[in-house]
């Protein structure tokens, strides 16, 4: 069973924890073919080195993200001294939240609309023995607090863009598709960040990799001071935006 699952094109790492913890292996089988996502069969994925439980309720998290925490540690390190306050807009499984969390002097509020992505996000941080204040917020709808640091990977995916059957049929369409040729959320997070802002202060955003130009625009707008970057993936495409004023 194991190469028959390998065949359809997962890695031999992947196909030995699902045989771990499967309850029916056939029966996963017959779900793989259906192009069901291999991490919800699994039930966990190890991001950024910490193990992150994952359903239907949430994204899967990805290397790209891991990428954006990797990055923003960086700036996080560069700039400040001490103990920063972050903010974690659609958190989903709280998997960067809890990254950053475990490698920064921090205190980190994590949002989401979703009441059960808001459960999966607690649950995680628990499961990894760190304090995450979660809350319901549709951006920044229920905050009222100042931050240095905003990170977001948001919903990017325009309405009408082509993705992979596995992602559009069974990850949440809540966490994907974003109004306005995918820009929506972007908009809002860097229309209303700056009564959310210290002075001193990091935005971090995951992108798609066509977005940079227009993102870097509406930035222009709302932050002509402020240092505007844009910094590439594993396979050379953009994928990051950074707004920083240090």
């Amino acid at each position: 069973m194991k190469d028959k699952i390998i065949k359809l094109g997962f890695s031999s790492r992947e196909v030995d924890e699902l045989l771990k913890v499967s309850k029916n292996i056939e029966k996963d089988y017959l779900k793989l073919k259906q192009n069901y996502p291999i991490q919800y069969l699994i039930g966990y994925v190890d991001f950024y080195g910490y193990k992150i439980d994952v359903n239907e309720d949430v994204l899967i998290p990805r290397y790209e993200t891991e990428l954006l925490v990797e990055k923003t540690i960086k700036y996080i390190k560069k700039i400040f001294n001490n103990n920063v306050n972050i903010l974690d807009i659609g958190t989903g499984s709280g998997a960067i939240a809890i990254a950053l969390k475990k490698n920064i002097d921090s205190n980190i509020t994590g949002v989401d609309i979703s009441d059960k992505a808001l459960l999966m996000a607690n649950k995680n941080a628990i499961n990894n023995n760190i304090d995450i204040n979660f809350i319901k917020s549709n951006i920044f709808s229920n905050i009222n607090d100042k931050y240095d640091v905003i990170i977001s990977n948001p919903p990017y995916i325009s309405i009408d863009e082509e993705v992979m059957d596995s992602v559009k049929k069974y990850e949440p369409h809540l966490a994907l598709y974003a109004d306005d040729n995918g820009l929506y959320f972007y908009k809002r997070i860097i229309e209303e960040a700056n009564l959310h802002l210290n002075k001193k202060f990091i935005i971090a955003f995951e992108i798609g990799y066509w977005q940079a130009d227009l993102i870097k625009e509406i930035a222009l707008k709302y932050f002509p001071n402020s240092k505007i970057l844009i910094e590439k993936d594993y396979t050379n495409r953009d994928r990051y935006v950074f707004i920083i004023n240090e």
